[in-house]
């Protein structure tokens, strides 16, 4: 007859093994519903994305820890040019990390988009943008969106229109260019994780912006169709000659 220390043990590992499984099991459910959710409305080529007023961009580090250019951040500026280039996005709101004087990756986006032609006067700098909530919740109540292409990569997608849905914002994802890295498979792995704690976010601890700030909605100009090289640098020029007293817009 088993001994009453030996029984309590296996009682224990049990309820441990039930636990982890209920966990595993959760853990696979949550990030199965936020990729069925969003699959439709998520265009995996940059050819295929459609047209929409404003595309939030997501901001991320220049470089990889190598010191090599991070591919994600390139694939992000190319696909935020074409978009504009080609006259389906109005305007693009470059929204990330500015936590220190050192690190600064909307004016880094900026000064990319610069050098692709893009116009100063299609561009919105945030420098609050400290995670996906924060950027999107930015974008809702400090810039007044209320509809938006987001891009990214194709594995941040579905968790940033899963939050769009959840604040309001009528999103759709434009998946941008990605080539194999060192680091895809890492940031792929964080992002189920991230996707879990999404929910805690958005349902449970009831999850606020580090910082919001006054209400500052986006100046969008009309589409005129497709921008050339030629007609950016003559917005560029217009764009210098104004005023504007939005220090969310003017790179700091």
């Amino acid at each position: 007859m088993p001994s009453l220390p030996w029984k309590t043990f296996r009682i224990l590992l049990m309820s441990l093994g039930g636990g982890t499984l209920l966990a595993m099991l959760l853990f696979l459910a949550v990030n199965l519903w936020m990729l069925t959710s969003t699959r439709s409305r998520i265009d995996l080529e940059l050819s295929q994305c459609q047209s929409e007023r404003v595309g939030i961009v997501f901001g991320t580090s220049h470089w990889t820890r190598s010191g090599a250019r991070n591919p994600h951040f390139e694939g992000r500026m190319r696909a935020a040019a074409s978009l504009v280039h080609d006259g389906r996005v109005a305007h693009l709101l470059l929204s990330g990390d500015n936590s220190t004087r050192y690190y600064n990756e909307p004016v880094t986006m900026w000064k990319d988009l610069r050098g692709r032609n893009i116009p100063d006067a299609v561009m919105t700098l945030d420098y609050a943008g400290f995670s996906t909530f924060d950027t999107l919740a930015r974008a809702r109540d400090v810039f007044a969106v209320k509809r938006a292409l987001l891009v990214t990569q194709s594995w941040h997608l579905p968790r940033a229109l899963f939050i769009a849905d959840a604040l309001g914002i009528e999103a759709r994802g434009c998946a941008a260019p990605e080539r194999p890295s060192d680091s895809t498979l890492r940031l792929r792995a964080r992002e189920w994780v991230a996707r879990v704690a999404t929910l805690g976010d958005l349902y449970l601890w009831g999850r606020e912006p580090h910082f919001l700030g006054p209400m500052e909605p986006l100046e969008i100009t009309p589409r005129r169709g497709p921008v050339s090289a030629s007609g950016a640098a003559s917005e560029d020029d217009t764009a210098r000659e104004s005023t504007n007293d939005s220090s969310a817009s003017t790179p700091r």
